[in-house]
C-alpha cells in the first residue's frame, strides 16, 4: 500500500455524504498490518470499521452485524473470502463488497462479482483506490486504465478462467486447452505475468 492511504482527496463533509448514513465497514484480510493501515485510512474518510482476519471471523460479524460496505481479500489462511461475500449477500443485499486480491484473475473476479461483490482490485491497492470503488454510483463510468493487460496476462487469465471452470482439475484443463499437463502445471506455479 502505498502512502496515499493517510491522505483523503476531498473534505470529510464530502466523504461522509458519498458514504450516507450508514457507514459500517468490514475489513477481512490477513495481513495484520495492511488491513490495520487501511482500516486508519478508512476511518479518517468517515467509515466506522470493523475487522477480520479470518474466513471465520468474517462470516460471524457477517452474521451479527451484516455492513453496508465491506473489502474482502480473495485467499485468507483458512478459506476463501467468497465465503465470506456470500455469508453477507445471504443477510444484507444492498452491501457494497469489494473483492481485493494479490492473486487475480478474470474466473474469480467474475465469481466474486456473480456472488455480489461490486468491484475487484488487485493489491497493492491503496485507500483512495478502495475509496472510489466503495462509493462509486451505479452508472457511474469507470476510468479506463492507465497500464492495460499485456498478452501474456490475457493468455495468462484465459488458461486461469478454463482452470477455473474444470473446478481445477490439472488433467481436464490442460486436455481443453490443447497443452500438455507438465507445461501448464509449470505456467500455473507461476505467478501472474504484469
Amino acid at each position: 500500500m502505498t502512502d496515499k492511504t493517510t491522505a483523503s482527496p476531498s473534505t470529510p463533509a464530502q466523504d461522509a455524504e458519498l458514504i450516507g448514513p450508514d457507514r459500517t465497514l468490514l475489513l477481512v484480510d490477513d495481513d495484520a498490518p495492511f488491513v490495520r493501515r487501511l482500516a486508519r485510512a478508512m476511518e479518517a474518510r468517515g467509515f466506522s470499521v470493523d475487522i477480520a482476519e479470518s474466513v471465520a471471523e468474517g462470516i460471524a460479524k457477517a452474521k451479527g452485524n451484516p455492513p453496508k460496505y465491506a473489502v474482502i481479500d480473495l485467499r485468507l489462511g483458512d478459506g476463501s473470502g467468497l465465503d465470506v461475500i456470500e455469508a453477507i449477500r445471504g443477510r444484507r443485499d444492498d452491501t457494497r463488497m469489494i473483492m481485493l486480491t494479490g492473486y487475480g484473475n478474470i474466473a474469480t473476479a467474475v465469481n466474486a462479482v456473480k456472488l455480489g461483490a461490486v468491484d475487484y482490485l488487485a493489491k497493492p491497492a491503496d485507500a483512495d483506490d478502495i475509496f472510489a470503488a466503495l462509493v462509486q454510483r451505479q452508472g457511474e463510468r469507470v476510468e479506463p486504465p492507465e497500464n492495460p493487460m499485456s498478452a501474456d496476462r490475457v493468455r495468462w487469465e484465459h488458461i486461469q478462467r478454463v482452470y477455473e471452470m474444470c473446478e481445477r482439475n490439472v488433467s481436464e484443463t490442460a486436455r481443453r486447452l490443447n497443452m500438455h499437463r507438465r507445461t501448464l502445471q509449470r505456467i500455473l506455479a507461476k505467478r501472474a505475468p504484469k
